[in-house]
């Protein structure tokens, strides 16, 4: 005899594939507090037990974190995202480091020898966003900035697979350089990407690579 009834079980994934429907869409983005467990069991029109069952398993799959006394915030939008998060969180920078630039000098050589005018209009939009959120001295508007441009080039790659995998890096990326950048930017180490953008637009691999493999070595070398 099995431990649940089937109904039962299925209403419990039913609940888990909406909540992670949520998460995986950008509806509820990393970081943010989903609703309070009475207010999804009104959303839900379901059991208190089955949304708290629901929770539970995103939270141990990694894409939740349930902090007690202040809510329940999204982790990862993946189960693999959410895993490399809580495996690689206390890893060595410089480990950090290295991964990084195997994965973005591999994919800054394919960009160079497969962007498109749309990836290139892509990236110019990104790098300009960069600077301007640079500019403006706010710090977590910068680091967004920053991860977006690299995964526009990792995408310019148009490998499906190295996409996926740096996506699901992205959040360890970006709190790897939140700490690096701190709360406040310091004009004096500002990284110009402005040289990478311009190899993959001229088509010139071994140059798009050098650049991409060079940048996690100098955020790690101001720590």
């Amino acid at each position: 005899m099995p431990l649940t009834s089937p109904r039962r079980s299925a209403l419990v994934d039913q609940v888990i594939a909406q909540l992670r429907n949520q998460i995986t869409s950008g509806e509820w983005p990393v970081g943010s507090r989903i609703p309070t467990e009475p207010e999804l069991v009104e959303l839900l029109g379901v059991a208190r037990n089955t949304v708290r069952e629901a929770v539970r398993a995103l939270a141990h799959n990694g894409l939740l974190d349930i902090r007690q006394g202040s809510g329940t915030y999204v982790l990862a939008t993946s189960e693999l995202s959410g895993v490399m998060h809580r495996r690689f969180a206390g890893a060595d920078p410089r480990d950090i480091a290295e991964l990084r630039s195997t994965l973005e000098s591999s994919a800054a050589r394919l960009a160079a020898e497969r962007r498109t005018a749309r990836d290139l209009v892509q990236l110019d939009a990104l790098l300009a966003r960069r600077e301007e959120a640079w500019a403006s001295g706010d710090a977590e508007r910068f680091v967004a900035a920053d991860v977006a441009l690299h995964m526009a080039v990792v995408a310019a790659s148009h490998n499906e697979v190295l996409i996926e995998l740096y996506a699901d890096l992205g959040h360890l990326v970006a709190d790897w350089l939140r700490a690096d950048v701190g709360a406040v930017l310091d004009p004096a180490s500002h990284v110009d990407h402005a040289r990478l953008v311009e190899a993959v637009r001229r088509g010139d691999p071994d140059a798009a690579a050098s650049e991409a493999a060079g940048y996690p070595f100098v955020c790690l070398g101001r720590d």
